[in-house]
């Protein structure tokens, strides 16, 4: 992997539509570790006790972060309230699941959590039909890619978890990075569209566990006791979804499949064009999920400050960060504060420099906005709060012409020799190596955002680290930016990192690093400021926005 290290002292002078700017951003020394370090010690301390979704914490915190919006006179983004409501769904297994399936006289009787099990996001419901093989069931239009073009009306449809090539950086997707395109509530919100009445999914990579392995992570996926973190669903997305939808074992997916071999199949359906609708006649199912849906409450806070332009004022530069983590499970407790207390003070940070600004006579000619994201944190898939938004913004994302990102912004990055799957794809690398770095990810959407970035950091000096964009780490799709790009809005993510306590009950206020979280945050106030007063709007390279099922 190549690093991309860069020093302003090095740089020559850029020309971009936007960026162009080499003014320092008015009240940008008003960003000072002090405040960020007062914030974060509430935010992140034991009273908030983690901020897990659905706890009375994380509503304190969202109350919490209104509230200093609303202290520095910011507006609603849309209608009259800072909250941005929306519901999530969880489930529970419920009595009632059975599958069996037919072909010619041959019976097969699935047990579930053995041979199948109904997916979280299933509505309760049944089906008996015909089975019909979809390779992928991806439906992907922009890239020539329609798995399910054929006769699906009336069927059910067995399709492959996952998407194409994942290992491969040339994937027609998005190389190494898992896209969109995977989700299965996607796929069978897809396969709903054109007229199935229900959807199995198999790991063809499951094969060499046998039945075994289907089962472990069966009774994984649906322990006995709720789990502490759940998997949660946008509860619009769910009530939209009125077929049922199991994941089944590669043998009860081979008995469907007859004389036709799944791992041959699997391999056939990464070529597009070659794993169009199979019938299995004479296959049939029948089948039946039941799920108890639990709804909850949950916000995105977001606020703006008026831009002054008469035109571009109806433009939106969005700064935004999560401020949800993990909450507690018994005695242990992960404060969260670095992920992603830092990036939520460092949000109030630069909205409160802003404000100083709007008081000094000083206002970008774009509007900004300042959103704190709910459930950024929860499976699956993440990003909750921010899907939640693009699905009802309450400003156009047509109008939003760019997304600047923070979520890990107080660390130094570490990857240690044998850190376990957690730092897959990254390389060895010490905290010392990173002082004064931080990795900017998403710019190769978007080169007018890389500029950007590197105009904004002449006021700054630090190490800007372009890396992590084709990486299996996945990191690319691990933050909210990742939903705007997917919906053609340029938009990168400020991240210090991942270090050995990433996700654990050690990432707490004392060991943030707070003069390099305050360079940051003038970083990306820098950044912000220029892209509200630019002349023009970031392009976007490769604009892909995901396309609803129709």
């Amino acid at each position: 992997m190549k690093r991309a290290l860069i020093r302003t002292g090095l740089l020559v002078q850029l020309l971009a539509p936007v960026a162009r700017s080499q003014d320092r951003a008015p009240a940008l020394d008003s960003i000072r570790k002090d405040d960020l370090e007062a914030d974060l010690y509430f935010l992140a301390g034991d009273s908030l006790r983690g901020r897990l979704t659905g706890t009375p914490e994380v509503r304190l915190s969202a109350d919490w972060i209104e509230s200093r919006f609303k202290r520095l006179g910011l507006l609603p983004a849309g209608g009259d309230s800072l909250v941005h409501r929306y519901n999530l769904t969880w489930s529970t297994l419920a009595n009632g699941n059975r599958m069996r399936a037919r072909s010619g006289a041959a019976v097969m009787d699935a047990r579930v959590l053995e041979d199948f099990m109904p997916l979280f996001f299933t509505p309760s419901g049944g089906a008996e039909a015909a089975v019909v093989y979809a390779g992928f069931g991806i439906r992907a239009p922009d890239l020539n890619w329609d798995d399910l073009a054929g006769p699906v009306a009336g069927k059910i449809v067995l399709m492959l978890e996952g998407e194409p090539r994942p290992n491969d950086p040339k994937s027609p997707f998005d190389g190494v990075v898992t896209s969109v395109h995977s989700d299965p509530m996607r796929k069978a919100l897809n396969a709903q569209a054109r007229g199935a009445v229900g959807v199995l999914l198999v790991s063809a990579s499951q094969r060499q566990g046998g039945s075994s392995r289907f089962a472990q992570e069966a009774r994984g996926y649906w322990p006995d006791k709720p789990p502490h973190l759940k998997r949660y669903a946008i509860t619009t997305w769910a009530e939209e979804l009125r077929i049922p939808v199991a994941s089944v074992s590669p043998a009860f997916a081979s008995f469907l499949l007859g004389s036709r071999d799944l791992a041959a199949l699997a391999k056939q359906a990464e070529t597009p064009g070659t794993a169009r609708i199979q019938p299995l006649d004479p296959v049939t199912v029948d089948f039946a999920t039941r799920v108890t849906r639990h709804v909850i409450d949950d916000w995105n806070i977001v606020a703006r400050i008026e831009g002054s332009d008469p035109v571009l004022k109806d433009e939106a530069v969005l700064v935004s960060a999560h401020y949800d983590h993990n909450g507690t499970d018994g005695t242990q407790m992960y404060n969260g504060a670095d992920d992603n207390g830092s990036g939520t003070v460092g949000l109030l940070e630069i909205a409160e420099a802003y404000a100083a600004a709007a008081r000094q006579g000083s206002r970008p000619k774009r509007t900004v906005l300042f959103a704190a994201w709910g459930s950024e944190e929860r499976c699956c898939g993440p990003l909750l709060g921010a899907w939640a938004w693009v699905r009802h913004p309450g400003w156009p994302l047509e109008k939003t012409t760019a997304v600047l990102n923070m979520d890990m912004i107080g660390r130094r990055e570490e990857v240690p020799e044998g850190g376990g799957s957690r730092f897959r794809g990254l390389p060895i690398q010490t905290a010392a190596s990173n002082a004064n770095a931080v990795n900017v990810i998403g710019t190769t959407f978007s080169p007018d955002m890389k500029k950007a970035a590197i105009t904004a950091n002449r006021a700054v000096d630090m190490q800007l680290r372009f890396r992590y964009d084709n990486n299996p780490s996945n990191l690319l799709r691990r933050s909210d930016h990742w939903v705007f790009l997917q919906h053609g809005v340029p938009s990168v993510w400020f991240h210090t990192g991942l270090h050995p306590d990433y996700h654990t009950v050690f990432d707490r206020p004392e060991k943030i690093d707070y003069p390099k979280m305050e360079r940051v945050a003038r970083l990306v106030y820098q950044a912000s400021w220029d892209l509200a007063n630019g002349p023009g709007r970031p392009a976007m390279l490769k604009p892909r926005p995901v396309p609803e099922p129709d």
